[in-house]
């Protein structure tokens, strides 16, 4: 099974990240665009992995306390354009936690830097390289209050992200 552990936007942010996909289409960028249903910000990408009640007991013992987060800025990793997250610590300390709890369970986990983000668009590109961004910047808070397992399928029309369970942080 291909896993991973992501916070889901609430109904307020999911709202604003699909408004800023569609102004970057009607300004011409072309490219995969994440569907709406798949947005969210991976905590950590686990891969192949058969246990997930296991992934479940990490994610229990990392859960921290409920915190604000908030969009701010876009940016890419070469052809991947996303949408990103203003500096949390309580954020930071919950990625610290959760993959310290992954490395405690033997669950192999991506070990690059945590870098918060939500993917808007793969193979993102300007045709003719005429690039011009949406004026309107992102602007949206929410509470975190959960982590969710999902596991990651190739569906015939992209990517299939079935929810394997939810982990609560403290309120």
């Amino acid at each position: 099974m291909r896993l991973f552990i992501a916070v889901d936007p609430d109904e307020g942010m999911r709202r604003e990240l699909i408004r800023y996909m569609n102004d970057l289409r009607a300004c011409g960028m072309q490219g995969v665009y994440t569907k709406e249903e798949n947005l969210h910000l991976t905590m950590a990408f686990i891969g192949e992995y058969g246990d997930p009640q296991t992934v479940l007991e990490a994610m229990e013992e990392a859960a921290d306390e409920v915190f604000t987060l908030s969009l701010k800025g876009t940016g890419s990793f070469g052809d991947l354009w996303w949408a990103g997250f203003d500096e949390s610590e309580a954020l930071e300390k919950l990625a610290k936690r959760l993959r310290h709890a992954l490395a405690e369970h033997d669950i192999p986990y991506d070990r690059k830097a945590f870098k918060a983000h939500c993917t808007l668009v793969r193979r993102a590109h300007f045709p003719h390289n005429t690039v011009r961004l949406p004026e309107q910047e992102l602007s949206a808070s929410m509470t975190v209050r959960a982590m969710t397992l999902y596991r990651s399928r190739q569906g015939k029309n992209g990517m299939v992200y079935t929810v394997l369970g939810e982990v609560s942080l403290y309120e």
